[in-house]
């Protein structure tokens, strides 16, 4: 079950959720939290769907499917956000993850800083795994102040003591010739995935990632491994990408059907 906003172009939010576990041989349940203005440049608007009828989606579809895994996306509203935490706190048994996106790749904003802070109270602490990118991990804990001083251990650190389990530091917004994204899981346990850094800009590629890892985790795989998975299959639906408008390229989530793509993976510790 994902909540997200929609994307007309189909590059983001609920459309990339709906592709990627439908690929991946899951069944989608998406929940609409918001509806957006937007195309492959960027966000013109973002208009959330109000917190009773995202409640009435959501609990309808819990009394008549048995649901394997919770991912949460662009959220939209404070009120949301309550509504949201209130049906996981009833469904302890269902595991959470969260891409905490605050932004879009243009650098359009989905949340203040007041809705950012009782997103990370209020879910945060409940959920199995978090995939903040090196920028959104940095404003999360600094709690909007700007050019503050903080490193990735500083931010992990920091959502550990909230309660987060595992979190997945995504590397692409770092200056560096390949992409490395972190894990950390309970007990220290550090694992560095490194990556070809792809030609481009890419459309939803952090939808992709997180609902990736949600349909491999439901499907059976542990968290790291589904981490690892989700991460070689993201990079293939990148590497296979297509530019159907005048901004970002749009990752092919369907690249399987007619090429099974290249390990693009360096090297992993």
């Amino acid at each position: 079950m994902t909540f997200s906003a929609t994307d007309p172009s189909g590059g983001a939010g609920l459309q990339a959720d709906v592709q990627t576990i439908s690929s991946l041989n899951c069944h989608p349940v998406s929940i609409a939290t918001g509806f957006t203005v937007q195309d492959t440049t960027g966000v013109e608007k973002l208009i959330a769907v109000d917190s009773e009828l995202v409640n009435d989606q959501a609990r309808l579809i819990l009394k008549d499917m048995q649901i394997s895994i919770f991912k949460l996306g662009v959220l939209g509203s404070k009120d949301n956000i309550i509504a949201i935490s209130k049906i996981i706190t009833d469904h302890p048994d269902i595991p959470l993850i969260i891409d905490p996106i605050l932004a879009s790749g243009r650098g359009d904003k989905f949340l203040d800083s007041d809705t950012r802070n009782l997103m990370m109270k209020s879910l945060f602490p409940k959920s199995l795994l978090i995939t903040p990118n090196i920028l959104e991990a940095r404003q999360l804990v600094a709690n909007g102040v700007e050019n503050i001083d903080l490193s990735i251990s500083d931010c992990v650190g920091h959502f550990r003591e909230i309660g987060c389990q595992n979190i997945l530091i995504t590397g692409t917004h770092d200056n560096t010739k390949n992409v490395t994204n972190t894990l950390y899981s309970p007990i220290d346990r550090i694992t560095p995935y490194h990556w070809e850094r792809l030609p481009g800009n890419y459309h939803g590629s952090g939808c992709t990632l997180t609902s990736a890892i949600s349909a491999y985790y439901a499907l059976g795989l542990s968290i790291g491994e589904a981490v690892e998975e989700a991460q070689l299959f993201t990079w293939k639906t990148l590497k296979n990408s297509f530019k159907p408008g005048k901004g970002q390229m749009i990752p092919n989530r369907f690249f399987q059907i007619s090429d099974d793509g290249d390990s693009g993976k360096i090297a992993q510790h």
